[in-house]
């Protein structure tokens, strides 16, 4: 296939053009899909989102205003973000963290580095995380919300995202450092 523009692809789309949809779709699964794996942890389940996603997408591109090369792309990140995380939330999946004792014997020294660690293997000790302290670090680290943003979206306190955020961070150290004593 030729290389398109987000601009054509765009313009195709509003068009109603299905091959601009399957051109869309076979561009943008890859991504989408590795996105939506950071908050949702079960296979099928993203293919759950993934579907919903699309659907979003396809119903929602006259909704959607193209403002230059890229703003394509992170109209559909977002929908999947949101799309996942509506997603946890029905699921009833997004509770906080409120028990302390997983936290035990936390790694007081500052964060290892993680150098060394295979990325499959940070996101399988991600995945590790417990849901709620997975979505704050996925929504901080990778989304770059601020824990006001993170407090709105998922309807807690700034506070309580900032310690989901702590906890999500002392756990996977310890499992830094435990996959590094054993490889």
């Amino acid at each position: 296939m030729m290389y398109i523009s987000e601009q054509q692809l765009y313009e195709r789309l509003q068009s109603g053009d299905a091959m601009a949809q399957k051109a869309l779709y076979a561009k943008y699964v890859g991504s989408l899909t590795a996105v939506c794996s950071r908050y949702v942890a079960d296979a099928d389940d993203v293919k759950d989102v993934m579907q919903e996603v699309f659907i979003k997408v396809f119903t929602q591109i006259a909704s959607f205003t193209f403002r230059g090369e890229g703003s394509l792309k992170a109209w559909l990140m977002r929908i999947t973000v949101n799309t996942s995380l509506t997603y946890l939330k029905n699921a009833g999946r997004l509770s906080v963290v409120r028990d302390d004792t997983q936290v035990a014997d936390i790694v007081e020294d500052e964060e290892p580095d993680a150098e060394g660690v295979p990325p499959d293997e940070l996101q399988r000790m991600i995945m590790r995380l417990p849901d709620g302290y997975r979505t704050v670090l996925n929504l901080y680290v990778f989304e770059d919300k601020s824990h006001k943003e993170i407090a709105a979206l998922l309807n807690i306190k700034p506070t309580s995202s900032a310690s989901q955020l702590f906890h999500a961070k002392a756990l996977m150290a310890k499992m830094i450092v435990e996959y590094k004593r054993t490889h």
